[in-house]
């Protein structure tokens, strides 16, 4: 697929999309057994003794639901340069990294060229529907994408986070040229040593070229609102270099600079342009459309752990359409958002029957986590045979070596594009705030956040960012709410969030918990201006990419380094009298 650069022809590729649509079952059948074919060899299934059987039957009767913990094993021989084939007929040649904010630590998941071809199905059957609600044609992008350094495993083997392994891939390029987009930033700056002055960079690079900008891109919503967040702060200096054509002393790294050396000149009517118009802006409202007004989108995923920063991005965003990303993980992708035009909130995603082998474990009616499915668990269901309504946890088969995987995502069908479902997602199926009975979901902090932060929106203050945590040093433990908020609040005002929080957690384990006092008041901790900023940096620093940080919802005690960040930036820390 698109070995050498083609135009991609929108209404072909939507055709092919309706074709594989309308027999999803077949198609399904037809993927695995491609898969099995390729990986009969692999020494995990051997073991298992399908004996070369593909069927759809042999397969879920011969191996098992597993979780990463499972295959860490045989992906700790792959790193350490067993070359025999473990888990795929062919050699893994390159290993992903996820970006950790999850458990606390990146997991190693291999990645294949047919990895990197599903990939490119995803992006080039999204780009065909959303090309035709919203054409562009050779249109330059402010996309904000950062490329991480790849490094050797000890067996060898290039690893690296899933986007920078996507963006190094020279099919990637010729994919991106096919879809006629092509990033206004040179890659010295994409591939940029340090991600703050590769951000610069960006910002400048898309004034530079502002009116060929026919829209804006990162990942992550997150990164799109940290962008322009760093634009409040860095706009007088951005404008000072286009008056002068000097780049800022800031940036050292020389790729990037000679890199920027090329494209900067002075220009004091665009530096006079832009000045006016940020002056102009009350309170950074409509910023993107006034800094790029051929700009038709902003596009990226905005969906699940994104969506507590829909808020402030529709405040840059003006009346500019947010076109939600696809539905995807570090292990591989899943569905095409094939409605560009639905807001984020009711974004759907159609699965894309080629890509992979899909099955779906019914959500219990008690709750999720994994002690609602460890007893009794409902036998998983194929990609065709889920039921309009219900929830489910996804069970993914890849081209990379990954057999009934579980993702860990909840999603709900929310209907049918032709015979494959349509799916929103609902939450991780781990609970994240549990100390007994209770059951609480990052979607439950989203919405008590959400309810409390009203409070202080009143007031014209926003709450930056948010993460959470179990306190059991306490007898009775309780639950921790961590707030950066961007001014100053009264203490009345503070005391009465905290209140909120703890009421809005309608949890029946939770509610009944709190009355006879076995979970604790709930506190909130307000932080230091900056302290999410020192979170995304520490992650960063480990290895991994701006473009994948995801704000950790709730910190594991295990997670001793940020713990340690959050403890010593605390302001002021507030108890619940709710119960």
């Amino acid at each position: 697929m698109l070995d050498k650069m083609e135009v991609v022809d929108v209404e072909k590729v939507i055709q092919e999309f309706e074709d594989i649509t309308k027999d999803a079952e077949r198609v399904q059948r037809e993927t695995l057994r491609k898969i099995l074919e390729e990986n009969g060899s692999a020494e995990y299934l051997l073991n298992l003794g399908l004996n070369g059987r593909t069927d759809p039957e042999s397969f879920k009767a011969c191996v098992p639901l597993v979780t990463h913990k499972e295959l860490e094993p045989y992906i700790q021989r792959i790193t350490d340069g067993d070359s025999l084939p473990i888990l795929t007929g062919q050699p893994i040649t390159t290993i992903s990294l996820s970006s950790g904010t999850t458990q606390g630590k990146p997991k190693f998941v291999p990645f294949n060229d047919e990895l990197m071809e599903t990939t490119l199905q995803i992006y080039i059957t999204s780009y065909a529907f959303r090309n035709r609600d919203f054409p562009i044609e050779n249109a330059k992008a402010l996309q904000f994408i950062y490329s991480s350094k790849q490094f050797k495993t000890k067996g060898g083997l290039a690893a690296g986070t899933a986007t920078t392994n996507v963006y190094r891939n020279s099919k990637f390029k010729n994919a991106m040229k096919g879809m006629q987009s092509q990033c206004c930033s040179p890659d010295e700056v994409i591939f940029g040593p340090d991600f703050h002055q590769s951000l610069y960079c960006h910002l400048l690079c898309g004034l530079i070229f502002r009116e060929e900008i026919q829209f804006v891109f990162s990942t992550f919503a997150h990164s799109i609102v940290h962008a322009f967040r760093t634009f409040e702060q860095v706009w007088e200096e951005i404008c000072t270099d286009i008056r002068e054509g000097v780049l800022t002393s800031r940036i050292t790294a020389p790729s990037i600079r000679s890199a920027m050396s090329k494209l900067l000149k002075p220009n004091p009517e665009l530096a006079d342009l832009i000045h006016k118009k940020c002056s102009g802006l009350s309170n950074w409202y409509g910023l993107i459309p006034e800094l790029f007004p051929n700009a038709k989108y902003i596009y990226g995923i905005m969906t699940g752990s994104m969506e507590p920063y829909l808020k402030k991005l529709r405040h840059y965003a003006g009346d500019m359409p947010l076109l939600s990303a696809d539905y995807g993980s570090s292990e591989g992708w899943i569905a095409a958002n094939v409605n560009p035009r639905l807001p984020p909130e009711s974004t759907t995603f159609a699965v894309v029957p080629q890509i992979g082998y899909f099955e779906f474990i019914p959500r219990r009616e008690n709750g999720v986590g994994q002690e609602a499915f460890l007893c009794m668990e409902p036998k998983p269901v194929g990609l065709t045979e889920v039921k309009l309504g219900e929830e489910y946890e996804i069970i993914l088969t890849n081209f990379a070596g990954l057999y009934r995987y579980r993702l860990g995502d909840v999603v709900k069908v929310m209907g049918f594009y032709n015979s494959t479902p349509e799916l929103k997602f609902v939450c991780r199926a781990n609970l994240i705030l549990n100390i007994n009975i209770d059951k609480n979901t990052e979607k439950d902090l989203q919405l008590a956040v959400d309810e409390a932060a009203k409070l202080i929106t009143e007031r014209k203050l926003e709450v930056v960012d948010y993460t959470s945590m179990v306190d059991l040093s306490t007898d009775p433990p309780h639950y921790v709410i961590i707030w950066e908020i961007n001014g100053e609040v009264s203490e009345d005002v503070l005391k009465e969030c905290c209140n909120c929080l703890d009421r809005s957690f309608v949890d029946a384990g939770y509610v009944s918990s709190r009355k006879v006092n076995s979970i604790g008041p709930l506190e909130l901790r307000l932080v230091q201006r900056g302290t999410f900023q020192k979170i995304l940096d520490h992650y960063v620093g480990l290895g991994g990419a701006l473009n994948q940080f995801k704000t950790p919802r709730c910190i594991g005690p295990s997670n001793n380094l940020v713990v340690q960040i959050f403890g010593g930036n605390v302001l002021k820390s507030y108890f619940s009298t709710a119960f």
